[in-house]
């Protein structure tokens, strides 16, 4: 799983087909639910989809850029263009594994 910030946003929306971010924070507990779920499917989508966490306390420009303001939030990017579906809260693997394959 790419660990995404500031510095390295822009690169890694550009050089990827389909990108999922997610916004957490490690003070959040659903953050910490929702983080296994996005761990795992980061490996079985390994060379399709680039996959990554952002820390919203230490990349508070992307941040701000999207207006986070609850976490965990998931956004979705495809061709470098943010899709209008996002996940705010918790989901389930379920879920969050259909929204990745409609992507493809």
């Amino acid at each position: 799983m790419l660990h995404i910030t500031d510095s390295n946003f822009e690169n890694i929306i550009a050089s990827n087909t389909v990108t999922v971010i997610d916004f957490s924070a490690t003070w959040c507990g659903p953050c910490r639910k929702v983080t296994p779920i996005v761990e795992e499917l980061a490996e079985t989508y390994s060379g399709q989809v680039a996959i990554g966490k952002v820390d919203v306390d230490e990349s508070p420009n992307i941040t701000e850029m999207f207006s986070i303001r609850n976490v965990p939030t998931i956004l979705f990017f495809k061709n470098g263009e943010l899709q209008a579906d996002k996940v705010v809260g918790a989901i389930d693997h379920l879920s969050l594994d259909a929204k990745i394959k409609a992507l493809l």
